[in-house]
């Protein structure tokens, strides 16, 4: 009985919300948004201090703009490698726009982050430039109540959700529930690409999303990411492909959504205008305004660290993904990425959230493997103690023995308080307690600095035990459970205190001479189900400064570094081995719990070394499997997706 209910109530979700608006109550809305938008003009050629202000980020990509020719473009490119400097850029950046903002995101939440940089695209707007917003419609907003006071917030700004449930803004678990059952493959096709272009002139992609933990202002949990702002000829193509998304049919207008729809026609004379958010932290988002309005400060922690370059190119999946999938123009970034890494000569860096690869990068890697000298490959991932997304770092867990053994990686798990954290973040919330699961360039590798100028990171030494140079989750897990921010989303509790830092930054190196930085993951979900995006720059400067800005995040202080388990009884350690691979290749049933590979933390007074040198295990201990997770549930949970889950890795 309690099954038929539920398949009724699934039936009745799918009858009552499946339908789009008819054209009339649209056309109401519609009239509605054109009578009560604001219209109001703030630049006064009288009083410049409402228009857009002089950049020297503007300046710079203007230049470069001028000096390119259709043979020889020139570029210049900043890598973004902290939260700080990534929200100074765009505020900057918007405070000069002159004619038109586009920002693509996948995450738009209403936190300090959210609120201050949606506060500054309508005040661009109000002062005349052309403001658009495309958000992915599962995690951006989820407020029937202020889309619509956002659609009427400025006659210059418009916004539209991509791929929206059932035509609506909000998606209660019931309708996920009948989304999932009714149209699988449209319903998980998100729209996981960032950018933020300015004039077609400069932009900025990469992993951040619009939410306080992708810029360091989370009291709990912080994301490493990283962006890279380009200006130049590959700002053009980025506003191409905002176009491409912006007027593809799976971008809805606000008055198309069902429920936001409602809330224009419920009170037509509604006079509510944007008014200034009210911050939780308020001194913080004033500080950040003042140094992203400082020429001097702007000098020293973006302009110094630019690079100017030729060859750059801007890369991004088709909209509507899913719908030809055999179309080769429609997964563009990922055939680069096969082919950049199927190139490789000597070496490939890669730093991914998720360790979890898809059937043609299995198939590369294996073959690179299998030539006379192959690449060294380096992996900068999660750990179950920082990932959020803990039944994704579960298959990446099953699956150790393959990637060392028949792939060959270096594989470095980021430890949850690392020592080149934020020391902002640090200082100021060193009372936070771990979540339970109940309740440039400017640095340089010598110096402990991040080469690629990682400002909240740069400058700082490793730790003492160096010796050398979270939120989204792209799981289709992470999707239905996101919304309610249950218990389900949150971290694994750790034995540690403080605030933790997760790895969110997606971005690869081959051979020192070119490298990419953008969303793509390198696993199956990104290959096939997401749309994804990113920059490829053919630079070794540039390279050289991401090769370094990864490789820190590797050092012990760091990271964990997986390796094989020391066979002290060659018996029973060879028998355990055998069982071990059985288990690992059955989609089900993996249920053996000693595994091939395990977490190593260096010595006092040994020097760093690859896991296959013949001395690793003089000089690094063994930390168990899951260091510094607290015994919990959650750990049981990845235990049992690792048994249970193999089968839905391209889903995860």
């Amino acid at each position: 009985m309690r099954r038929s209910f539920m398949i009724l109530i699934l039936a009745a979700t799918l009858a009552a919300g499946g339908c789009s608006l008819p054209p009339a109550r649209i056309q109401k809305a519609e009239a509605v948004v054109t009578l009560t938008v604001d219209r109001q003009d703030t630049c006064d050629p009288s009083d410049s201090s409402h228009c857009a202000t002089p950049s020297p980020l503007i300046d710079a990509a203007l230049e470069a703009d001028a000096a390119s020719t259709d043979t020889k473009p020139v570029h210049v490119a900043t890598l973004l490698e902290d939260g700080e400097t990534a929200m100074a850029a765009r505020i900057n950046l918007i405070r000069a726009a002159r004619k038109s903002i586009d920002v693509q995101t996948y995450i738009w939440e209403q936190d300090d982050a959210g609120k201050l940089v949606l506060d500054e695209l309508i005040r661009a707007a109000r002062r005349g430039v052309h403001v658009r917003i495309l958000a992915d419609q599962l995690f951006s907003f989820r407020d029937p109540g202020l889309l619509a006071a956002l659609a009427r917030a400025s006659d210059r700004m418009a916004i539209r959700l991509y791929n929206p449930t059932f035509h609506s803004a909000r998606t209660p678990p019931l309708e996920f529930a009948a989304g999932v059952l009714c149209c699988f493959y449209k319903f998980n096709q998100r729209m996981h690409n960032k950018l933020l272009v300015v004039d077609d002139l400069i932009g900025i992609t990469g992993g951040r999303n619009y939410e306080d933990r992708y810029f360091d202002w989370d009291a709990t949990f912080d994301y490493i990411d990283r962006d890279v702002m380009v200006g130049g000829p590959a700002a053009q193509q980025m506003g191409a492909s905002f176009e491409q998304f912006w007027t593809h049919k799976r971008s809805a207008p606000l008055t198309h959504l069902r429920d936001v729809n409602r809330e224009l026609l419920a009170d037509t004379d509604d006079p509510r205008h944007w008014n200034p958010p009210r911050y939780e932290q308020p001194e913080r988002v004033a500080q950040m305004i003042a140094d992203a309005t400082d020429p001097a400060w702007i000098d020293e922690h973006l302009m110094r660290n630019s690079l100017r370059m030729n060859r750059v190119e801007y890369l991004s999946d088709l909209p509507g993904k899913t719908d030809e999938p055999k179309r080769r123009e429609v997964r563009a970034l990922t055939r680069h990425i096969i082919g950049l890494l199927r190139n490789a000569k000597s070496e490939i860096v890669l730093q991914t959230p998720y360790l979890v690869m898809s059937k043609p990068a299995q198939k590369i890697f294996s073959g690179l493997r299998l030539r006379p000298d192959p690449p060294r490959v380096v992996v900068s991932t999660n750990s179950l103690a920082s990932t959020d997304a803990f039944a994704v770092y579960a298959l990446s867990y099953k699956h150790r023995k393959r990637y060392l053994t028949d792939y060959g990686f270096e594989i470095y798990e980021l430890k949850p308080h690392p020592f080149n954290a934020d020391p902002d973040a640090l200082e100021s919330n060193t009372s936070v307690a771990t979540p339970s699961l109940e309740g440039s360039i400017a640095g340089s590798p010598a110096d402990g600095g991040r080469a690629g100028g990682r400002g909240r990171r740069s400058g700082r030494g490793a730790g003492p035990d160096s010796s050398g140079p979270p939120s989204e989750s792209s799981s289709f897990l992470g999707i239905g459970s996101r919304a309610s921010r249950g218990a389900r989303n949150r971290p694994a509790p750790l034995l540690t205190a403080g605030v933790r830092f997760g790895l969110h930054a997606k971005s690869i190196v081959v051979d020192d001479t070119f490298a990419m930085v953008g969303t793509h993951n390198f696993d199956p979900r990104s290959d096939h189900y997401n749309t994804e995006s990113g920059v490829i720059v053919y630079d070794k400067r540039f390279a050289d400064r991401l090769r370094d800005s990864i490789m820190q995040d590797t050092e012990p202080g760091n990271a964990w570094v997986i390796a094989p388990r020391q066979k002290t009884i060659p018996v029973l350690s060879s028998i355990n081995e055998f069982v071990g691979d059985v288990s690992e290749r059955l989609p089900f049933f993996d249920l053996w719990p000693f595994r091939y590979a395990t977490s190593y933390d260096l010595k006092p007074g040994c020097i760093p070394m690859r896991w296959t040198d013949p001395r690793f295990f003089e000089c690094y201990e063994a930390k168990g499997d899951f260091p510094e997770v607290d015994v919990s549930l959650k750990l049981i949970y990845t235990r049992m997706i690792t048994a249970f889950g193999s089968s839905a890795a391209g889903i995860l």
